[in-house]
């Protein structure tokens, strides 16, 4: 089964079992029910059925669709801690003592064989997906392993101008003084003492930015002087251009009180010489860049970017003009670049190969690249040549499928000492959970980015749970600390994604008033 027919089966029978279970909770206002006298003794302890309007009102949970943790729907059925305990309500018969009596509650279903049932379950909401289930790592852990895989990468000494969005291998430490002498923060003049002050002849000894120095001002007297400029030895101040009036007789007066080191600009204000100003880590932004120049930086010694290669699987992909004849669009190349770019990395150019597993033998084989990207191919179908070609290299899996929805069919392998593959499914959204949960902390590992810190909010309308996987569900922000889910969640759609400022990571079986946000890249 493909790894697109994977995760939307699952995922749509999921929806639909969660709508359908809270409808029939809800109708019947479950309650517990007598059990017929002579149900057989061999049944496990029986449960009080839940009431889930209570359960919805007492819950911690309330923004969100609830369900008991041992009575958690899945594709039709009702999940006991994981495992299913049935689909369709069983009338009691005469082995039970009653005749035809109306179909009793979920909650009176007693527990079966576990290992039939976990059978059951999977094959009620998917095709076989041998690389994923049941082993398949958590989301928390996946990312874990991930971050764990690699070493930040040498460092490198890079011009000011090609050192943007990399990250600094050692402190940024300052090479002088800021300011370096002390400047005039306005344009008007430079005055000694307390005034009104004599002014020499117009335009003569004018203190201009860039120009030597003039000689000590005495007592009493003033000069102009431009923004940015050396402070005269001897001046006391600077009286702003809009604070004086010049006389007719040469003299500046002051219409406001000027104290004592108004508007000067000490030396080392900023920082002195040796000081510390940026710790090593810190991704270089144009401010940065900025500090760094204004501190007597030419280069910055940064941790050299991941270069990524990207693979993109499929036969059915074009790449231009309309989809037809059963072709769609490769939607995957034109994003991952610009989103690898982002994330530190230096991807080259995408390399369609299509559903070839020689042809992606030697495109693994002969790669150089730090990281290798692919799109697609990672689950079991007929021309899912990943694992194959994984297996013929001798690739070391890491994790081999992720509890997650959309994206399970994701992977994560070590060719060789330095070169990892960071496989995504096929499926837009899909990869997309498979970039923020594999491909993120690796690169923040090999850049040596520290990882962001989790940032979460409340969801503004109900978000259901997955009964075993962490869902991934695009949102917008809807004010201060509150995010919306958006529709079009699919995994093939991007509709949504497009629309997202952030993905809200929702643990099996629902999250609370909070969830955890991923952040997406900016818009602007």
């Amino acid at each position: 089964m493909s790894d697109a027919d994977a995760d939307s089966s699952l995922d749509r029978a999921t929806d639909e079992a969660l709508a359908l279970f809270a409808d029939d909770r809800r109708r019947h206002h479950a309650r517990p029910v007598d059990r017929p006298a002579d149900r057989p003794a061999d049944r496990r302890a029986e449960r009080p059925a839940y009431d889930v309007d209570d359960a919805l009102r007492g819950s911690a949970q309330a923004p969100f669709a609830y369900f008991p943790f041992d009575e958690i729907p899945v594709g039709g059925g009702v999940v006991d801690g994981g495992r299913s305990v049935g689909t369709t309500p069983r009338r009691p018969g005469p082995e039970d003592g009653a005749g035809s009596a109306p179909a009793p509650a979920f909650d009176t279903f007693p527990l079966i064989d576990v290992a039939e049932d976990e059978k059951r379950a999977r094959h009620m909401t998917a095709d076989a997906t041998p690389h994923c289930a049941p082993h398949s790592t958590p989301w928390p852990a996946a990312r874990a392993v991930a971050a764990a895989a690699a070493e930040a990468l040498p460092a490198e000494e890079r011009p000011l101008g090609d050192a943007l969005g990399q990250v600094l291998a050692e402190p940024l430490v300052a090479l002088t003084d800021l300011p370096s002498f002390d400047t005039s923060a306005m344009d008007g003049w430079a005055v000694s003492g307390p005034g009104p002050w004599r002014l020499p002849p117009p335009g003569e000894q004018d203190v201009l930015a860039g120009r030597p120095g003039t000689g000590p001002l005495r007592d009493g007297h003033a000069l102009r002087i431009a923004t940015g400029a050396r402070i005269p030895a001897g001046a006391t101040a600077v009286l702003r251009s809009e604070h004086g009036e010049v006389t007719v007789q040469g003299e500046l007066l002051a219409n406001r009180h000027v104290s004592h080191g108004q508007d000067i600009r000490p030396r080392g204000g900023e920082c002195r010489q040796g000081d510390r100003l940026v710790p090593a880590g810190t991704v270089v932004t144009p401010p940065l860049l900025g500090l760094a120049a204004a501190a007597g930086y030419d280069t910055l010694t940064v941790t050299r970017r991941p270069r990524v290669d990207v693979l993109v699987l499929g036969d059915e992909l074009l790449q231009e003009g309309l989809p037809e004849g059963g072709l769609i669009r490769d939607a995957l190349g034109p994003m991952l670049g610009p989103w690898l770019r982002a994330l530190g990395a230096e991807p080259g150019e995408a390399l369609r190969i299509g559903d070839d597993a020689d042809a992606l033998y030697a495109a693994l084989a002969g790669s150089t690249a730090d990281v290798v990207v692919t799109t697609g191919g990672t689950a079991s179908g007929p021309v899912d040549h990943v694992h194959p070609t994984l297996h013929r290299l001798g690739a070391e899996l890491l994790v081999d499928g992720v509890a997650v929805r959309p994206g399970h069919p994701m992977l994560l392998a070590r060719l060789a000492p330095g070169r990892l593959v960071v496989g995504l499914p096929g499926n837009p959204l899909a990869a997309v959970a498979g970039l923020l949960t594999l491909a993120e902390p690796l690169l923040c590992a090999l850049t040596g980015r520290a990882p962001d810190e989790p940032v979460r909010a409340a969801p503004g309308e109900a978000v259901s749970g997955h009964p075993a996987d962490t869902r991934l569900v695009p949102v917008t922000y809807d004010g201060p600390g509150r995010v919306r889910p958006l529709r079009f969640h699919g995994p093939a759609m991007l509709r949504g994604l497009a629309a997202a400022d952030a993905l809200a990571v929702v643990p099996p079986g629902g999250a609370g008033r909070s969830v955890e946000v991923l952040k997406l890249p900016s818009r602007s």
